[in-house]
């Protein structure tokens, strides 16, 4: 799990019910309104219902959020990229963070971070924490992939939701 703390009462939690198990995220709503808020809306219009993860790299990271499988695919529209300025913006082990094609790209594609992956920081916008599930991302980074990292065998978000 991640060892940043976020107590605030105001984050909210996201559900991905996984073909692997199921993951929790804290989502960092108060921080992180644009990117966090972002997430919420997708889950909550069913956006991550049925989507893949489409690019595994153990040692590394899980990508998914792409609605067309390939990676190339997101929701029509990009958001600004925002960062707090403090530990929050660390892309830990255990952190999801907004993927992107360069600064304010962000769309609907995230990854969550199997390491510390420090030099991505400032990059792409951390905007939650896993806080339960680690081992089931830890399962699906074991996952057989090909020579483009996608996974030789279907690693799907069977349903995701708000707690």
């Amino acid at each position: 799990m991640a060892n940043k703390t976020n107590t605030n009462s105001d984050n909210k939690t996201a559900v991905l019910e996984t073909n692997y198990g199921t993951i929790k995220i804290e989502l960092y709503s108060k921080e992180m309104p644009i990117t966090a808020g972002n997430f919420e809306k997708l889950v909550r219009e069913e956006f991550y219902d049925g989507v893949v993860f489409h690019r595994i790299i153990d040692g590394f990271m899980i990508q998914g959020g792409d609605p067309t499988g390939t990676g190339a695919g997101g929701p029509g529209y990009e958001i600004k990229d925002e960062f707090t300025k403090t530990s929050l913006d660390k892309n830990d082990r255990g952190t999801i963070s907004m993927a992107n094609a360069g600064p304010n790209t962000g769309g609907s594609q995230f990854f969550i971070n199997l390491v510390d992956n420090n030099f991505l920081d400032g990059k792409h916008p951390v905007f939650g924490k896993v806080i339960e599930g680690m081992d089931v991302i830890d399962k699906i980074a074991k996952a057989e992939t090909d020579a483009n990292d996608r996974p030789s065998e279907e690693v799907r978000i069977i349903k995701a939701f708000m707690e």
